[in-house]
């Protein structure tokens, strides 16, 4: 599939209710778990998203769309997320996220960013140089795989509980 940026705006656009579905409702203890002591649990991976929402993706569309080609992006502190969740209900958190989701979309559909644009160029701290087309891709690519993590790490609770079906449940390889 080649990138379009209607198309990842559609999984862009549902992460915030897929998430919803996922974890509004559950238990502090579905809420919690983690695969190991320094793995996101369900919630982490929550405020990382919106981390990212908030400081990463739009900052960084921004400074390529300016021509700021070998300006470095500014490097991405992955768990700066913790100021964003302390304190906050499940519920509070799913609220705020999809309202940020929904302003960053309205903010990336306003900028009209063409198919030429795709192409323009910017450098990453660690990568070096990198096109709009790819951090756009690597938005969408980013949102599903934080999907898949709290999926894998909710499944894993159930690691022994499930007994010999293990051998036919991928998830828990």
């Amino acid at each position: 599939m080649q990138f379009q940026l209607d198309q990842s705006i559609e999984v862009l656009a549902s992460t915030p209710s897929v998430l919803d579905a996922l974890l509004r409702g559950k238990s502090s203890a579905w809420l919690n778990c983690r695969k190991s002591p320094d793995a996101f649990s369900p919630i982490d991976v929550l405020g990382h998203l919106m981390l990212a929402d908030e400081t990463d993706w739009l900052p960084r569309v921004r400074m390529i769309l300016a021509g700021h080609t070998h300006t470095p992006f500014e490097p991405f502190d992955r768990f700066d997320f913790q100021r964003l969740i302390a304190g906050k209900s499940i519920d509070s958190l799913l609220n705020d996220f999809a309202t940020l989701r929904s302003q960053s979309l309205q903010t990336l559909t306003s900028l009209h960013i063409t198919e030429e644009q795709l192409d323009l160029p910017g450098t990453h701290p660690e990568f070096g140089p990198v096109t709009l087309r790819n951090l756009l891709a690597t938005w969408v690519v980013h949102d599903l795989g934080h999907i898949q993590q709290i999926v894998k790490t909710m499944s894993n609770e159930y690691r022994e509980a499930v007994g010999p079906w293990r051998a036919y449940l991928s998830i828990l390889h």
